[in-house]
């Protein structure tokens, strides 16, 4: 047909362009020339063709990096962690020290995004970060660790998305109901379904949706802030806020425990990557993508010291929201200042931006999927890389993704043991692939600048990020509160072990045999597949 623009691939040792109207200027489907065409040149020399269209502009681009953190939902549902830690204090300081740390694992990303942006992200870089000879194999073990993480943390979101639903129900209540276990999981499943379904949509449509993300997110954040601090009676004083310390781990020296609060920003900033991996559908990958990533991150870190703030200058008795019926103690927190009608109204607020965090979040972790079978990393490639001609999307990858983080929540039915491990394991496994390429840089010398660099600051920051969240890592693995039971038992140790051996093991049973890194399985084909034949742009 006409309206199908279409470029078949001469040779299997070509990199295909996608050509439109005459030359290899991409054309957004909005009819704008778009700066994508340096961009799709680059993604051809580092070993891709282009397949996606280009929609995601500045804005669009940063208001995705925002839906990723998502802080505000974030927040309610990992408040918990500094509230049991050490109470306001330990909120209060590991927000501001944590976060910290995961600002400049960020910004370090960022760095990295910028010279090699590509859907593969932080596990593409280490093509050119790592010595050739060591190239296979890291980013096989990095790739399925960071894999592992992904669609655990998305597993996690659809779990709280859900956990906050059933919440407002139990508010709305006067908490005669009380969420179940299989309520929290049939809930799960069907907004992973509905989230899935709406990334079948093409870009353009998904750059629309996550557009007005930030007007929302910042207009509740205003609201919620406000109307706390004016219906909270009794507030407590700015000292209180940074001094109170009320350990309740059982861990000595009692301050050790204010750490496991850290676990909170990590969770909320350690998601940059994510942004990284939309570089093939955005217009000027090298500059949008890592500014998206920075301003994000920045922002993050301020809105985010300040709604802790107000929240804890509002917590009123700390006991009453850690024993909430609801399992949310900041629902509990604003059932508690407010009353009934506005505690559900926020919480349904919360809810609203998880299921703005959990959309981008299967689109990025689809593209994560894509990824990896466009380099015949995973198993039956040949399905998860292909694009549909009608939303120019991996729709394969997407319901593979979809399928992943439900079969993890289903763990939940097996025990709250159990889906903890798989939910704490996601931060280490994340930040330890970020980590990566990251020591890669600093010991090898090979990374060549993007548009987008922190300059004489890079080195530092680098240091500053590998040190920090080593560290975090570490602490991540035990135990939050002593004695230890084999209930509150930290099992994520054992599924990242489990993750790790795995790779590993598969890497020398499979992998060794084929794989030569990012981006040469195209160039190696002697025969291009159906799918790697013929790119359509256009519908």
């Amino acid at each position: 047909m006409a309206s199908n623009r279409l470029e078949k691939v001469s040779s299997a040792t070509r990199i295909p362009v996608v050509v439109v109207r005459g030359d290899v200027t991409p054309i957004s489907s909005s009819g704008d020339v778009v700066s994508a065409d340096e961009a799709d040149k680059k993604l051809e020399a580092m070993g891709y063709k282009p397949v996606f269209r280009r929609e995601f502009s500045t804005w669009s681009s940063f208001s995705f990096a925002m839906s990723i953190s998502g802080v505000y939902g974030s927040l309610m549902s990992t408040w918990i962690y500094g509230l049991q830690a050490g109470g306001a204090a330990a909120i209060m300081w590991s927000w501001i020290i944590g976060g910290a740390g995961a600002w400049a694992l960020a910004l370090s990303l960022a760095e990295l995004s910028s010279a090699y942006p590509s859907s593969g992200a932080m596990y593409f870089t280490l093509k050119f970060l790592a010595p050739p000879d060591q190239v296979p194999i890291l980013c096989w073990v990095s790739g399925y660790i960071n894999l592992v993480g992904t669609f655990a943390g998305s597993a996690a979101t659809e779990y709280a998305s859900s956990q906050m639903l059933l919440a407002a129900i139990s508010i709305t209540s006067n908490f005669s109901y009380i969420p179940t276990i299989h309520h929290v999981i049939a809930v799960m499943a069907l907004l992973t379904v509905v989230h899935a379904s709406i990334n079948t949509l093409p870009t353009l449509w998904l750059t629309r949706l996550t557009s007005g993300y930030v007007v929302f997110h910042i207009s509740v954040l205003v609201g919620a802030c406000v109307c706390l601090l004016v219906q909270t009676k009794e507030k407590h004083s700015l000292k209180y806020a940074f001094t109170d310390f009320q350990p309740s781990s059982g861990w000595n020296p009692p301050g050790f425990a204010f750490l496991f609060g850290c676990l909170t920003p990590a969770w909320i900033m350690t998601s940059a990557d994510s942004t990284a991996r939309i570089a093939e559908e955005a217009k000027d990958p090298s500059r949008i993508v890592p500014k998206a990533i920075a301003n994000a991150t920045t922002f993050t870190y301020i809105i985010g010291l300040l709604f802790n703030l107000v929240l804890v200058l509002c917590m009123g008795d700390p006991l009453t929201l850690v024993n909430s019926p609801s399992g949310q103690p900041v629902a509990q927190l604003f059932f508690n200042a407010m009353g009934r009608a506005p505690a559900i109204f926020f919480t349904l607020c919360g809810f609203a931006v998880m299921n703005l965090v959990a959309i981008p979040g299967i689109q990025s972790g689809s593209r994560t999927i894509f990824a990896f079978a466009r380099d015949d990393l995973i198993p039956f490639s040949h399905i998860w890389r292909r694009i549909s001609k009608r939303s120019q999307t991996p729709i394969a990858a997407v319901w593979l993704y979809a399928c992943l983080e439900i079969t993890v929540n289903l763990l939940g039915l097996a025990s709250d043991t159990a889906i903890s491990a798989v939910f704490n394991v996601c931060t280490v496994a994340l930040n330890i692939s970020y980590l990566v390429p990251i020591i890669c840089k600093l010991l090898y010398g090979r990374f060549e600048r993007g548009p987008w660099h922190l300059g004489r600051f890079s080195v530092v920051t680098n240091v500053v990020a590998v040190g920090w969240n080593v560290f975090m890592c570490v602490v991540f693995f035990f135990p939050t509160r002593l004695p230890v039971t084999p209930e509150n038992m930290n099992y994520a140790i054992v599924v990242f072990v489990f993750v790790g051996l795995f790779s590993v093991g598969f890497w020398y049973t499979h992998g060794r045999h084929f794989y030569t890194g990012p981006g040469m399985q195209i160039r190696e084909r002697a025969v291009p597949t159906r799918e790697e034949e013929v790119v359509v742009v256009g519908v």
